[in-house]
């Protein structure tokens, strides 16, 4: 006895579930830190120190505070920043 199946997937279903999963997981760890220092912002970013400070750290409008010796910058805050500057940047 042979039985045949037939599956349909609806793509389109389950790429917006996938995306709202991976929202809810991603807001979940952001929400985890509330400041990073430079050696979590250039694990965050895939940047170096060095690139940071020459393309973004002396932009006033990039959040950072000294604590210290130490730079703190605040998670949300940043990862805003970071998207407009990212949005700013000309593409090639």
């Amino acid at each position: 006895m042979n039985f045949l199946l037939n599956i349909q997937v609806d793509q389109t279903s389950i790429e917006k579930h996938f995306q709202e999963e991976l929202k809810k997981h991603l807001e979940e760890i952001s929400n985890r830190t509330v400041f990073w220092d430079m050696k979590e912002l250039c694990r965050q970013t895939c940047m170096s120190e060095p690139f940071i400070k020459e393309h973004f750290f002396f932009d006033p409008r990039f959040p950072k505070y000294r604590v210290g010796r130490k730079w703190l910058f605040p998670a949300r805050e940043t990862e805003k920043f970071l998207y407009e500057w990212l949005k700013e940047q000309p593409s090639h």
